[in-house]
């Protein structure tokens, strides 16, 4: 996510600046066989140029509404999260006592309790977020542009494995288990059930509560359900394919358009469809590449939903209810992204 004010126009110009190159070279070529070598017949009405361009920003448009509910969509499902992980910390933390135990534990087991399930819950958080990174196919961070515009920020699920940080949060038992599993933040939640049903018979929980909680994890696994819905279903590819190929065929047809008109305005005035034929072209491709920069809010790009950070949020959260001390800094934006 871009934490600054704005994008800089420098930086827009260096992410599209391929495509300006592009828009130049095909403008250059009917502009110079008309003026040249007088080759009239190249030129086209403007209204059926016009009618064209009128479809296109119709279909760039809806993309761009269509991939922004997307991303808006993603947004609102790790705000659940945020709030559904607060609530967890209190249940921990306020419903598992001794007041229906039959075995008395000492405050500092029952805190050890606390800190197991809170821990495990942060494992899941880092499961997860592991697993919406992975990349899919139909993600354009392979794409020359955006491999270009990723030395300006680091991905930290690139960085670092989920093995790695996943030891962090389970025992090593639970972690080799957790390890062999294909959805490992899916099995990570079956253990949080499960350790809710020991506690159930052991009496630390009373069957109300014991409810509530198995409710929240249902809560989780709708969270982690609908996440997994956007990103493992793409936005319909006949949508954006016949999308891209729309705005390719207008900047092409673009400056043969444009032609006559300038020619209008006297001699050499002609020149003037490479320049302006190569600003139009660019504004409707860009809007195109914003739809595009939206349409997988979790592929590890600049213009993500920034679950890393959300998830480090929690984690302070969480552990400040432990009354930890030590706790990890919030990652800050880096050159204004923040993922």
């Amino acid at each position: 996510m871009h934490a600054g004010k704005n994008f800089g126009l420098l930086e827009a110009i260096i992410w599209t600046r391929r495509d300006i190159f592009k828009f130049i070279f095909i403008s250059s070529i009917p502009t110079a066989l008309y003026a040249l070598l007088d080759l009239k017949w190249l030129s086209i009405p403007w209204l059926p140029l016009a009618l064209i361009g009128t479809a296109v920003a119709f279909i760039v448009g809806f993309k761009n509404n269509a991939t922004y509910d997307r991303m808006w969509e993603a947004r609102k499902i790790w705000g659940s999260i945020i709030n559904n992980s607060r609530t967890w910390g209190i249940m921990v933390k306020d419903f598992i006592t001794n007041i229906h135990a039959s075995k008395k534990l000492s405050e500092n087991d029952l805190q050890s309790i606390h800190k197991r399930i809170i821990y495990r819950h942060l494992g899941w958080l880092t499961a997860l977020r592991h697993q919406l990174r992975q990349p899919k196919a139909w993600e354009y961070m392979d794409n020359s542009y955006n491999k270009e515009y990723k030395r300006y920020f680091k991905v930290p699920e690139e960085e670092i494995s989920m093995e790695d940080e996943l030891k962090k949060y389970l025992s090593p038992a639970e972690l080799k288990y957790i390890l062999s599993k294909k959805n490992k933040a899916t099995q990570i939640i079956t253990k949080q059930s499960e350790d809710l049903r020991f506690l159930l018979e052991e009496g630390y929980i009373e069957d109300f509560r014991h409810m509530e909680m198995e409710n929240m994890l249902k809560a989780f696994y709708d969270d982690q359900g609908k996440s997994e819905r956007i990103k493992n279903f793409p936005y319909p590819r006949q949508f954006a394919t016949l999308n891209l190929y729309f705005v390719w065929l207008f900047v092409i047809l673009l400056p043969f358009g444009m032609l006559t008109e300038f020619d209008k305005l006297g001699d050499h005035f002609v020149w003037l469809t490479i320049p302006f034929s190569t600003l139009v072209s660019w504004v409707f491709k860009t809007m195109e590449r914003i739809g595009e920069s939206t349409e997988n809010p979790f592929q590890g790009g600049a213009n993500d939903v920034p679950i890393t950070n959300i998830s480090q949020v929690i984690e302070v959260d969480l552990r400040e209810m432990l009354d930890e001390k030590d706790l990890p800094e919030v990652t800050p934006p880096v050159n204004n992204i923040l993922m």
